[in-house]
């Protein structure tokens, strides 16, 4: 009788288990993304927040910045003591890569990105605004920082991009 009572006790159990399994949405294949700004001063600037449903492939990418990507320079930093010159380079190196993986800018969510002096915050907007154009700007944070990995280093920003597929 014991075990009889263990058995209908497990299969009540598994009953209520399945009873409380949540269905798919409608749409489960389909990929939503959307960006909202709730403050009105951060309305170009950045999104405030970003939401994606159903999310195809997640590509995550350590910090960039004005490393030289040729083989023989060791890293070397380009633009030296110039903020904007690396600031756009290392978005057209995001860029390209982004490309690599069949994505975008579009598909860009978060930026987090680091300047060594709080000063460059302004040129730092100008060069998102200049890189991002119409695109809707990712959710985003900025991080003033004594140092970065290299000397000469001004600029550095990692994103996190989704894709459908």
């Amino acid at each position: 009788m014991a075990s009889d009572g263990k058995l209908m006790l497990g299969a009540v159990v598994i009953s209520l288990l399945a009873g409380c399994a949540t269905p798919s949405p409608p749409n489960a294949t389909a990929f939503d993304k959307k960006a909202y700004n709730y403050s009105e001063w951060a309305k170009g600037l950045f999104s405030e927040v970003v939401t994606v449903s159903h999310p195809g492939r997640i590509i995550f990418f350590g910090g960039v910045g004005a490393e030289d990507e040729t083989a023989t320079s060791g890293g070397k930093i380009l633009h030296i003591g110039d903020f904007m010159g690396q600031c756009l380079y290392a978005w057209e190196k995001i860029k390209r890569s982004l490309e690599k993986q069949g994505a975008t800018l579009n598909d860009v969510d978060k930026a987090t990105t680091y300047i060594t002096d709080i000063r460059y915050l302004q040129d730092s907007l100008k060069c998102r605004g200049q890189v991002f154009g119409s695109t809707p700007q990712p959710a985003g944070t900025l991080v003033n920082v004594t140092q970065l990995a290299w000397p000469g280093m001004l600029y550095e920003v990692d994103i996190i991009a989704v894709t459908e597929k």
